[in-house]
């Protein structure tokens, strides 16, 4: 047996059925707002049945059980026997996070339940087996309503057995969808037995089969020895008046497949087959009837129907799983190609090869950072069952509207920004919108709104959170701050500084402590997971009328834009995004933190003096004018040095407690300049003026 591949099968497993759960919980979802959606109970079906197949090929004994009942209810929904209630998707959604916990312990090796998770198995499926469906061993199929008979020809690769596939589990898995009418053995390949190889397979078989599953959900059962056995799938009954009931104006391929004859598998095999052979190639018909995809009169019924179309079909988009590490690995060998970039970069009089290779290099960076983005809408999809949870524990209505799910980002991204957004869409619930009664008592809609939107901004990505509730109170936030010894009772401050106040650590303005906030966690960790993230956090309110506290973040993590400075000796670089302009410092200005630019009154922080570098300035200074939190700021430096690409690289333990410093990079010349963390050095010098408002620490 070989272990590598049995585990690579395995880790196929895995990955599968977390997808088929996260679609499963979230098809519940829209099943609820839809419940007559034949094609949403279908899918539901098909993500069960699915997950269970597969779960049987591994001996998953347990979680072949518990999708089974699962799947018998929904075939009660599919066959109108049982209907969609909010009782019955509240009974099913811890299901999915059951199998989500049954699958991560399969992850971890465990190839059995614990008596822990027998347990809650048998107390999430107690609702069902009380007369709701039938939770005994996986029935049979009936053969009524339309079955068709299958012949099957199955020769298992050799190595089928050393891989850990039993090629009988194959044979008793069929008959979960249909019914196996007789099987015969094929000893063609058996060699004498002196010399058989007694972990080889050496036969096949044919089986006359009859179902009522598609020719996709057969050839599904064989998913994990397709690559290295012979599976053939024929109907044995008459599929041409099927065929001739199609519409005339299909390609053949359409025409089979959707006949139910072909797959999209055996398709897609016999035009590989077809494009590899050229133009002198057979035509498609014959290569399905050589390779015994379909009978060659199913082939002639199909060619009759068939009309040229002079346009080709376009393909469908398709997509393949890559393991993080490669993808970063990647990107590293990537940022090395710029940094050796920009060194070629400084040179004169470069070639017109030298030219187009620089044009390649940043082609290739933007093509492999493009590889790590993914939509966030996947993401934000996750807050639907949070919102029906919370809402429930809160006796509330609220409707969430999700748009901008298309807006990417980078991966690494998306996976760490779940938390600070989970924390955010909780207190919006419990805080923000106001209960049933108080709603319609304020002459509002019973039903609360809750917003989540995403778009890209100028380089960035910017998540917001919306509700229609009450908004912050403005006087209770700064009351509790001065209770608190945050603010000095005779500060004055504006409203952005109020606002900010809630992100102070264990600061809340709740009365009670509830299961979901009060405590004064939580808005100090989603500030603190943001600025980690080289983000910021903004809170617009007003109130009766809602919050929205915007989220802002770069694409990626691995290689900015940046703008190259200089102070004294040292280099400096500033995200690219967050520059608006450059002015020269004018001298009236030497021994001030102020600066007035077009009426404006722009504070600045001088980079020489933030870092302590020795020696005197530049005659010229100029200021680099950024934006930070919607307001401007400046910061002066000695040299301005042009747009540069920046891979950033972190600095590493040693340096984790360095302020105003987010990373680091590597210039074309060899020198390291410092990335500059444009919140955390705004916030330590800009706003002295706020600062000195704010009681000593």
């Amino acid at each position: 047996m070989n272990d590598d591949d049995i585990r690579d099968a395995l880790e196929t497993f895995i990955t599968e059925a977390r997808e088929l759960t996260q679609d499963f919980e979230e098809g519940l979802l829209e099943l609820e707002s839809a419940p007559d959606d034949p094609e949403a109970i279908n899918s539901l079906f098909r993500a069960m049945h699915t997950l269970k197949g597969s779960a049987g090929l591994f001996g998953l004994r347990h979680l072949v059980s518990f999708t089974h009942v699962l799947e018998s209810v929904l075939d009660q929904l599919r066959a109108g026997t049982l209907h969609v209630t909010p009782a019955l998707v509240s009974a099913l959604l811890p299901c999915a996070d059951h199998i989500t916990a049954l699958v991560d312990g399969v992850a971890t090796g465990r190839m059995s339940p614990t008596p822990a998770e027998d347990e809650v198995s048998a107390r999430l499926l107690a609702p069902f087996s009380s007369g709701m469906v039938d939770s005994g061993g996986p029935p049979e199929i009936a053969v009524s309503g339309n079955p068709r008979t299958w012949l099957l020809s199955l020769w298992f690769g050799p190595d089928c057995l050393r891989n850990g596939m039993d090629p009988l589990s194959f044979l008793r898995y069929l008959t979960t969808l249909g019914t196996v009418v007789r099987v015969i053995t094929v000893p063609d390949a058996l060699p004498p037995a002196d010399e058989a190889d007694p972990e080889s397979c050496y036969l096949g078989f044919e089986v006359e089969y009859v179902s009522e599953a598609s020719k996709a959900d057969i050839e599904s059962v064989f998913e994990f020895v397709r690559d290295e056995s012979t599976i053939r799938i024929l109907p044995a009954d008459d599929a041409i008046a099927l065929i001739e009931s199609l519409p005339e104006n299909d390609r053949i391929g359409d025409l089979l497949r959707r006949g139910g004859v072909v797959t999209d598998l055996e398709l897609a095999r016999a035009l590989r087959i077809q494009h590899e052979a050229g133009p002198l190639g057979k035509p498609l018909g014959e290569i399905l009837v050589a390779e015994q995809m379909v009978q060659q009169p199913v082939v002639e019924a199909a060619l009759g129907r068939q009309r040229k179309v002079a346009d080709g079909r376009p393909q469908d988009n398709q997509t393949i799983r890559v393991f993080a590490s490669r993808l970063d690995k990647l990107i590293d060998l990537v940022g090395e190609l710029v940094i050796a970039q920009a060194g070629v970069g400084s040179a004169d009089g470069l070639s017109e090869v030298q030219q187009h290779v620089l044009r390649l290099v940043e082609e290739v960076r933007h093509t492999a950072l493009s590889l790590r983005m993914v939509p966030i809408g996947t993401t934000l999809r996750r807050f639907e069952r949070v919102v029906r949870d919370v809402c429930l524990d809160l006796d509330k209505e609220v409707d969430l509207v999700i748009t901008g799910g298309e807006a990417e980002m980078d991966k690494a991204l998306v996976e760490r920004i779940g938390d600070p957004l989970m924390h955010l869409v909780r207190n919006a619930l419990d805080h923000g919108i106001e209960p049933r009664a108080e709603r319609e008592r304020l002459g509002k809609p019973a039903r609360g709104s809750l917003r989540l939107h995403a778009f890209h901004d100028a380089g960035s990505i910017v998540i917001e959170v919306s509700d229609d509730g009450r908004g912050l109170n403005r006087d209770r936030i700064l009351a509790k701050a001065v209770d608190r010894g945050l603010v000095a009772p005779s500060a004055t401050l504006g409203d952005p500084e109020v606002y900010a106040l809630i992100f102070e650590p264990g600061f809340s303005t709740a009365d009670a402590v509830s299961n979901l906030s009060g405590r004064g966690v939580g808005m100090d960790v989603v500030r603190g997971a943001i600025t980690a993230l080289r983000g910021s956090i903004d809170v617009q309110t007003a109130p009766g009328a809602g919050t929205t506290i915007q989220i802002r973040l770069p694409l990626t993590l691995a290689i900015i834009d940046g703008f190259l400075v200089g102070a004294g000796d040292s280099c400096f670089i500033i995200p690219l995004d967050r520059v608006t302009e450059c002015v020269e410092l004018p001298p009236s200005a030497a021994g001030r933190s102020l600066l007035h630019l077009r009426d404006e009154a722009l504070p600045f922080v001088r980079l020489r003096q933030a870092f302590g570098i020795p020696g005197a300035p530049s005659r010229r200074q100029s200021v680099v004018v950024i934006e930070h939190s919607g307001q401007r700021a400046g910061i002066v430096v000695d040299h301005l040095l042009g747009q540069s690409q920046t891979v950033i690289k972190p600095l590493g333990p040693l340096f984790k407690d360095v302020r105003w410093v987010s990373g680091s990079t590597i210039l074309g010349s060899g020198d390291v300049a410092l990335i500059l963390d444009i919140d955390a050095l705004m916030a330590q010098y800009i706003a002295r003026d706020r600062q000195r408002r704010l009681v000593p620490a």
